[in-house]
């Protein structure tokens, strides 16, 4: 044999020798671990998901603790689930605590809800936790910057309710369905048409359970992700008078618009009045210029020979005496008043 062909057969045999080597430096921990775990997975298996840059050790565990908990999982869809970005070790915990519990709930579905909650700062095992422990929501919730929910009865008055829910976490509407934030919604809009129905405030303060039981039956938890359990009143408060304050601000309203109307009016008689001032001025003018006509008109008559100076002497005692009486009337009358 040609001395170099020995060599590269050689050099071939140290490769394969040293790659085998570091696989089972590597993998021989974890492949003991799965092996006498009663989880086996093999040296090959280990070396592709190492190659797509899986977690191995993390890979092997999750399947070891799924054995042991009477859940058998093949490494192929934990690797799978973890390439598309899910939490491995959540789902199996979640699958768990499921089966445990009595609560159906698959591997496929238990990935779906995982990656459905991915960035809400929610888990799959919290679902799962709701759905055997029911968990109860404030409503409103006081992080939106409310800490009632604020309602008006039909005789004005206001009500201020707070009110807890108990709901449960409904694996098979968990994908798609709506959040706490619509329970919590639909919980408020349900309190204030219960308040507005009610004829006044005293019958909300007196059976506060019809709020809960109205609401209830409006089944608010369809289409979302949780079922209600229990709508129950924390606190019944009465608030401000709403009819008063909306009655005032109306008439406030209605006598603005009046004295609008009145400062129309008036206006209106205030230009009326300059109107007339200035007809009588200028009637006034017009007996003025009657009366100046009144001199050339006797002129005219002197020189016709139709008014003579008897006539004129006559006119001039009528004027005298008019006068006269004019000036004795007007000194009688402070007597009169006088008197």
């Amino acid at each position: 044999m040609n001395p170099s062909i020995g060599l590269v057969i050689m050099g071939v045999v140290a490769l394969v020798a040293l790659f085998i080597f570091i696989v089972l430096f590597k993998f021989f921990g974890v492949w003991i671990r799965s092996l006498f775990a009663n989880a086996p997975v093999g040296i090959f298996t280990m070396v592709g998901m190492s190659l797509r840059r899986v977690p191995v050790g993390m890979i092997v565990d999750c399947r070891i603790t799924a054995m042991k908990a009477g859940i058998d999982i093949s490494t192929d869809p934990l690797d799978a689930h973890y390439l598309a970005g899910g939490d491995v070790s959540q789902v199996i915990l979640a699958l768990i605590a499921a089966d445990k519990a009595g609560i159906e709930l698959d591997f496929n579905r238990a990935c779906a809800i995982d990656l459905a909650t991915k960035g809400t700062g929610k888990t799959v095992l919290e679902a799962v936790r709701t759905s055997i422990n029911p968990k109860v929501i404030d409503c409103p919730n006081p992080a939106m910057g409310r800490v009632t929910i604020d309602g008006v009865a039909k005789d004005g008055i206001g009500v201020k309710v707070k009110a807890r829910v108990t709901v449960r976490s409904h694996l098979d509407r968990f994908v798609g369905g709506a959040t706490e934030e619509t329970i919590i919604a639909r919980v408020g809009e349900g309190i204030v048409s219960s308040i507005g129905s009610a004829d006044s405030y005293k019958d909300v303060l007196e059976n506060p359970d019809r709020i809960s039981k109205t609401v209830l039956g409006k089944a608010l938890d369809s289409n979302t992700a949780f079922e209600i359990l229990s709508i129950d009143i924390a606190d019944v408060d009465v608030g401000d008078n709403i009819g008063a304050k909306l009655q005032a601000e109306q008439a406030e309203a209605d006598k603005r618009v009046a004295q609008a109307k009145a400062e129309v009016r008036r206006a209106a008689a205030v230009a009326v009045e300059q109107e007339m001032r200035a007809r009588t001025q200028e009637m006034r003018a017009k007996v003025v210029e009657a009366e100046s006509q009144v001199p050339l008109a006797m002129a005219e008559a002197f020189r016709s020979g139709n008014l003579g100076i008897m006539d004129y002497m006559r006119m001039k005692n009528i004027e005298s005496d008019t006068q006269m009486r004019g000036s004795i009337a007007g000194a009688d009358r402070p007597r009169e008043e006088s008197k």
